[in-house]
């Protein structure tokens, strides 16, 4: 986007051709100032110091702000201005925006007088002047040196902004007006990379979101999502609440609006004679399209969407407790408490059984031909071959106490999972316990995501509210599965407790969507994955000449897609103001002389948080001379090097116009040996603007950097004349006085103009 004219704060005066005035000491200046050499003028790079305007008018002032030496480096603050009421620390802290307390800081709040990270600046005659702290100067000054590191204090200014700051001291905690900050950035960690600084949570925060129930599946006990066909497959029970219909058995919807499109509540039971039956657990996905599932007592049936019932099979013995994929597709592995046999599915004949010194339940990692079966009640976990059928370990389960919970085993790394009352209990392929994961709730299920590499665990409240533990609200944590640590923010799952059952998971690839059920509400709630603003391109900080075009760009992903407004402070970061408009990922406009050392930053948000770049600074220095394309300055403070011009040594015209600056396409035809006249008129013919720091132009048509009096001042160079030369022109040296050439200039009573400006004004 452009900026619109006068929309922003802080806007200079709109372009427009400026009044002449007399001479004087503008002609003065004009020649002082062509002595300064060109280039001269000073740029913001990285080691210049920086300076900040407080709220109050305080001045900091930092020696170096950019480049630091992450290991430690020393630099100086000093500041101006400052009350003599309130004593103030200067540390580097992190930096929380605006109005807001800067913290944690490195060092902490000096109060021994001896640390080297911060210094503590009193009211003079404060008791704790000495050796504690030292008194401002005369008009609230100090001059102090910190050492600042990139890490330290709970302070790493590489994940977070970090300035250096003045703040009130402890005796006026809530104070915010001594609050003044310079954003500083460390050698690797430059302002303006990506990421961001995000407000209200860190920049890239994941986070899932409720966006639908579904209530059309009765009381859900288990989940899957079929791979292929990508149905939504839940195994069910009746649901008290709604007595005038029996919602047992296996429910199929569409996972994006959780319609129904099949319900199968039939299914043999041991005479084989159909029967209203609870799709108890779902043992994994048949090819193409439906999954086998077990209903109660010791059922083991497989069905899909459309059909009108379940194909099963009765097995003798006890209840089955558990069931999942067995190591050919004709087969399932069955639990029957102790009891591990797998079994044709077409007949329920057991190819090999397998009992245990206890447990009821298990999961099985064919990739690794590992089964593990979890014993509650005796706090021990089996390691059963699958080649072999046999027990190749026991390991312990610390904290079970009986509290049975989950046993998953990750596909990407042969990890086991066991949920014990309210830890989750990480082993290794080899029965290792390498984590334990503790909640606030009971630990039900988990779910894996090999796409993303994350975990799932729903966490369910025990729902007895005379335990001070239970508030009757679960929780959704999602884990890096091989780092452990948490990989988007805890979600509440309201009302979710486990005295109807426990709840299960089912996660769609890539771990966008996620699917948990509340047996006690009778739901399914669709959670959708969220991202906060994370930037992917900053802006950097900026040099430019007044009247050049300049642009910043930022860009940031998110879910959902973030939206962008660009702010601008006019004050040194103190405060910030949106520009007017400014919407877009680019923010373009003319800069000018007025900006110089304004702040800006794009910010990004969306629902899940806000995430603003690194403040960058943008630096405007004068315009240099040239040509009649180049060379405003000279046009914009000079004005007419011509008066009333004499006789040409060649034939030129009468006087070296240069009413409109002195460009060469208006003053002074030198283009056959250059307008003599008396010394004052005269424009090279690619001479640029005459005036203070003017474009190029010779005397008497000469040629030469900064000739006196002719054409430009002190301007670039001068086109050689055709014919005859003037006195002066020879090498462009100023061969008059400053003292001289001024006093003549005011003695004649020149005008000097203002040039016309060409480009449109800046907006901030």
């Amino acid at each position: 986007m452009t900026s619109t004219p006068g929309s922003a704060p802080g806007t200079p005066p709109s372009g427009r051709g400026r009044l002449r005035r007399r001479a004087g000491t503008a002609a003065v200046a004009a020649l002082l100032l062509a002595a300064i050499p060109a280039g001269a003028a000073v740029s913001a790079d990285a080691g210049t110091p920086k300076t900040a305007t407080g709220p109050q008018g305080q001045t900091l002032t930092v020696s170096a702000t950019t480049g630091l030496d992450p290991a430690g480096q020393k630099v100086r603050v000093t500041g101006e201005g400052y009350g003599l009421t309130t004593g103030i620390y200067v540390a580097l802290c992190k930096d929380n925006g605006d109005n807001r307390v800067p913290s944690p800081c490195l060092g902490g709040a000096d109060m021994s007088g001896g640390s080297k990270t911060s210094q503590w600046i009193v009211p003079p005659g404060d008791p704790y002047e000495g050796d504690l702290a030292q008194a401002f100067g005369p008009g609230g000054t100090f001059d102090v040196e910190i050492e600042v590191t990139a890490k330290g204090d709970g302070l790493d200014c590489a994940e977070v902004s970090c300035s250096v700051v003045t703040r009130a001291d402890h005796r006026a905690a809530g104070d915010r007006t001594q609050d003044v900050r310079i954003p500083v950035a460390f050698a690797g960690q430059e302002p303006g990379e990506p990421g961001g600084e995000g407000v209200d949570v860190p920049a890239g925060t994941v986070s899932y979101q409720a966006v639908a129930d579904f209530t059309s599946a009765g009381k859900p006990l288990d989940l899957l999502l079929h791979p292929e066909s990508k149905k939504l497959y839940v195994g069910a029970d009746n649901l008290p609440d709604t007595a005038d219909v029996d919602e047992r058995g296996l429910h199929v919807l569409n996972p994006e609006d959780g319609t129904s499109e099949s319900w199968i509540s039939q299914a043999p039971g041991s005479t084989g004679e159909l029967r209203a039956s609870t799709a108890a657990r779902i043992s994994g996905p048949l090819p193409g399209d439906g999954v086998v599932y077990n209903y109660p007592l010791r059922g083991v049936g497989a069905a899909k969407a459309g059909d009108e019932a379940a194909s099963g099979v009765w097995l003798a013995g006890s209840t089955i407790t558990d069931i999942a994929p067995g190591t050919t597709p004709e087969t399932v592995l069955v639990a029957q408490g102790a009891k591990l046999s797998e079994i044709v599915r077409a007949t329920g004949e057991a190819t090999r059984s397998l009992t245990l010194p206890g447990g009821a339940q298990f999961a099985a990692d064919h990739e690794r031909d590992a089964l593990w079966y979890s014993d509650f009640a005796a706090g021990k976990l089996h390691r059963v071959d699958l080649a072999s059928f046999a027990l190749t370990g026991s390991f312990d389960l610390p904290g079970a106490q009986g509290m049975a919970g989950f046993t998953e085993t990750d596909p990407a790394t042969g990890a086991v999972w066991v949920g014990v009352n309210r830890s989750v209990l990480v082993f290794d392929a080899t029965g290792t316990l390498v984590k334990t994961l503790v909640g606030k709730d009971l630990a039900r299920d988990a779910a894996f995501d090999t796409d993303s590499g994350r975990a799932f665990v729903v966490w369910q409240d025990g729902g007895d509210l005379s335990d001070p533990a239970n508030d009757n609200n679960g929780t959704l944590t999602v884990y890096g599965s091989e780092d452990f640590a948490v990989a988007a923010k805890d979600l509440s799952l309201p009302g979710n407790h486990s005295q109807s059952g426990a709840a299960s998971l089912a996660v769609e690839p890539g771990g966008g969507t996620v699917f948990v059920t509340s047996p006690a509400e009778g739901k399914i709630t669709k959670l959708a994955r969220q991202v906060s603003p994370l930037v992917t391109r900053a802006p950097a900080d900026l040099t430019a000449q007044d009247g050049e075009e300049v642009a910043l760009t930022a860009e940031a992903e998110g879910t959902p897609e973030p939206t962008v407004r660009w702010q601008v402070s006019t004050d040194g970061a103190q405060t910030w103001k949106d520009v007017e408009g400014a919407t877009g990922s680019e923010l373009a406009f003319t800069a000018r002389t007025a900006q110089d050392g304004y702040r800006y930053r794009a910010e990004f948000r969306n629902a899940v948080g806000t995430t603003r770049t690194t403040a960058v600074t943008l630096t405007v220095t004068a315009a240099t001379g040239g040509g009649e394309s180049g060379g405003d300055t000279g046009g914009e403070t000079g004005g007419d090097a011509g008066g009333t011009g004499g006789t040409s040594n060649s034939g030129g015209s009468t006087g070296g116009d240069s009413a409109s600056g002195g460009d060469a396409s208006t003053g002074g035809d030198s283009a056959t040996g250059g307008d003599s006249g008396t010394q004052s008129g005269g424009g090279s013919a690619s001479g640029g603007s005459s005036g203070t720091a003017g474009g190029s132009g010779s005397t008497v048509g000469g040629s030469g950097s900064g000739a006196a009096v002719g054409g430009g001042l002190a301007g670039g160079t001068g086109a050689t004349p055709t014919s005859g030369g003037g006195s002066l022109a020879a090498t462009g040296a100023t061969v008059m006085s400053v003292t001289l050439a001024a006093a003549g200039l005011v003695g004649a009573g020149l005008l000097v103009h203002r040039r016309a400006k060409r480009r449109t004004d800046g907006a901030f």
